[in-house]
């Protein structure tokens, strides 16, 4: 299975999760309140990427990677409103010519999660006016990395930040309104559409665009009028309505009531970057109208990844991402696998799990899809929000404690994947041989 010449594969990381000492941001405020993150769990050093991303980044290229997606904290260039730090810019930088001569091509996403506590202080994104703001912060760090960055990110997982911060409590500021939720979301739709201008203004020949966490929901029962219904409108909600959003322009229902066009979110991305997990079973159930009528479970029997304070990570089902970039293949943008991967400590998952996902990945794109790369969640264990030290995801296991790396079985298979840029009956004999028909039945 080859994939076309140039095509990236690389791994991804966000700031707050791998830097360390980010202690101007409300996450950091967050992990310091109690019963916040499972475990008790705090950021802290993290990774101690803001000394060491180098070295790591260097293990990515001798795995054969060609690129790199990371996010820069907002709150470290912007640390008091109107105040700009041009230090941490140059810290950025510097990191970006080092992925250069590494060979790495830089994926630059501009919020990933966080925000400078003096914008939470303000409402943070249910205030209007941090639309703004952000864009003011976009122009500073573009206007300052721009020459060095071709691939830029706008906002990552809006849907996801808005339903977890504000409808299930797990992320800061920890409320459950969906009036409050949609509001959210709704703003930070526009605030993509803002960044997506400043970009192109300061660097026309920039490729921007929107990350999407796309989580599947299907029908308990196929046959079921109402769980088909349930599960095209969460689909709707959380995954197709802010994806296409940022292509046609509508907000549609229930981000507004009457599916009003916001002409500056018409055709505001280059690409489509989609982040793929999981999926969940949909029941429609009468109790729940909070969550739209909807009972959501994992499927009976399927293989699951680590265990969490969430019960479990979900269903590991490779066909998902298949769907995912078959779904949104029509929309006239390239794609790019933005994050898809699994916490597993063991390494027992990872190595079937990415032969799999891959397998699906060259499927899709040997139908049509427009893929352009494959980021891998994640490079290194990382600080995983709510769920602390908890989940590892890393390719390179890491001890936050020690701060010591070692490479996992499933680093030396995505390496043999990126520097033949393709699945070999080799590797799969090597590494899921259980796999083999499955595999390769396409």
């Amino acid at each position: 299975m080859c994939f076309p010449p140039g095509f990236l594969w690389g791994t991804a990381t966000s700031a707050h999760q791998v830097e360390g000492g980010n202690e101007q941001n409300q996450w950091w405020a967050w992990e310091q309140q109690p019963g916040r993150i499972w475990k008790g769990d705090r950021s802290g050093l993290a990774c101690d990427w803001w000394r060491r991303a180098e070295d790591d980044l260097a293990l990515a290229a001798e795995m054969g990677q060609n690129s790199h997606r990371f996010s820069i904290e907002w709150s470290r260039i912007e640390p008091q409103k109107g105040c700009f730090d041009d230090r941490p810019l140059e810290r950025y930088r510097r990191l970006i010519t080092r992925m250069h001569e590494l060979g790495l091509e830089p994926m630059v996403t501009l919020h990933h999660f966080t925000n400078p506590q003096w914008l939470e202080d303000q409402g943070g994104w249910l205030n209007p006016e941090a639309v703004e703001r952000f864009a003011r912060f976009v122009e500073r760090a573009v206007t300052a990395l721009g020459d060095g960055v071709r691939l830029w990110c706008t906002i990552n997982e809006p849907a996801v930040y808005a339903l977890l911060g504000f409808i299930e409590g797990d992320f800061p500021p920890g409320l459950h309104s969906p009036l409050q939720a949609l509001r959210v979301l709704r703003h930070l739709l526009l605030a993509h559409a803002e960044a997506y201008r400043v970009v192109h203004r300061l660097q026309p020949d920039a490729q921007v665009g929107t990350v999407n966490h796309i989580h599947l929901f299907d029908p308990a029962r196929a046959s079921s009028p109402l769980d088909r219904w349930v599960a095209s409108a969460l689909d709707g909600i959380f995954n197709a309505g802010p994806l296409r959003a940022a292509v046609d322009g509508r907000l549609r229902f229930p981000l507004t009531w009457s599916n009003r066009r916001v002409a500056a979110l018409v055709n505001s991305c280059d690409f489509i970057g989609i982040n793929y997990y999981t999926r969940e079973m949909v029941a429609f159930d009468l109790r729940r109208p909070a969550d739209l009528f909807g009972r959501r479970f994992y499927a009976p029997g399927a293989e699951h990844a680590d265990i969490s304070r969430r019960d479990d990570f979900g269903d590991i089902y490779p066909e998902g991402l298949y769907r995912c970039l078959r779904a949104y293949a029509g929309l006239g943008k390239p794609l790019y696998v933005t994050e898809n991967g699994w916490p597993d400590a063991a390494d027992v998952h990872r190595p079937r799990a990415l032969l799999s996902h891959i397998t699906q990945l060259w499927r899709a794109m040997a139908e049509g899809a427009p893929v352009r790369g494959y980021y891998h969640w994640s490079l290194i264990d990382n600080f995983e929000w709510a769920e602390g030290w908890s989940q590892r995801f890393g390719l390179i296991a890491m001890d936050p404690v020690t701060q010591a790396r070692r490479l996992r079985r499933s680093a030396e298979l995505y390496a043999a994947i990126a520097h033949g840029n393709g699945i070999t009956k080799e590797l799969v004999e090597q590494y899921a041989p259980e796999a083999m028909a499955r595999i390769f039945e396409y």
